[in-house]
């Protein structure tokens, strides 16, 4: 895992509005990837919480690279469809995106993850997401 770790991790830093918002990949395994996020007042919407656009970027790519870990080496990966319940608003000093996979196929990947706010010591689920992540075969010299 730690040479697809290092793919993914040079596909995630190519990534422009990840580093853009804040978000570093925090882990990645078989299956999952963690993505977290620092609160800023430059990526809220008009009450101060996270903007939604956001919630869902982070929530998405979570689910992109836990698809992408378990796609074969000269893959790529592509979000094709996904759903967001946005279950409070986004308040808090940190997020967390958690994506996992639930079902690989050989070319369609089924995700779901979990956006959760920490606000001190208390942590709570803001949005919950399933999505399809679609494999395609990598350009020769890229990756992700």
């Amino acid at each position: 895992m730690s040479d697809r770790a290092a793919l993914i991790r040079e596909s995630f830093n190519r990534q422009t509005i990840m580093a853009t918002i804040g978000a570093t990949l925090e882990s990645i395994g078989e299956g999952r990837a963690v993505i977290a996020l620092p609160y800023a007042k430059h990526i809220c919407q008009q009450h101060g919480f996270l903007h939604a656009g956001v919630v869902t970027a982070i929530a998405d790519s979570a689910c992109g690279y836990a698809a992408f870990s378990m796609m074969p080496e000269n893959s790529s990966v592509l979000t094709v469809e996904f759903k967001v319940n946005l279950m409070a608003p986004a308040k808090g000093d940190r997020f967390v995106a958690e994506g996992r996979v639930i079902k690989a196929g050989r070319t369609l990947t089924v995700t779901q993850g979990e956006v959760t706010a920490y606000e001190g010591d208390k942590a709570s689920t803001v949005a919950i997401i399933t999505a399809t992540m679609m494999r395609l075969e990598a350009k020769p010299g890229s990756v992700g």
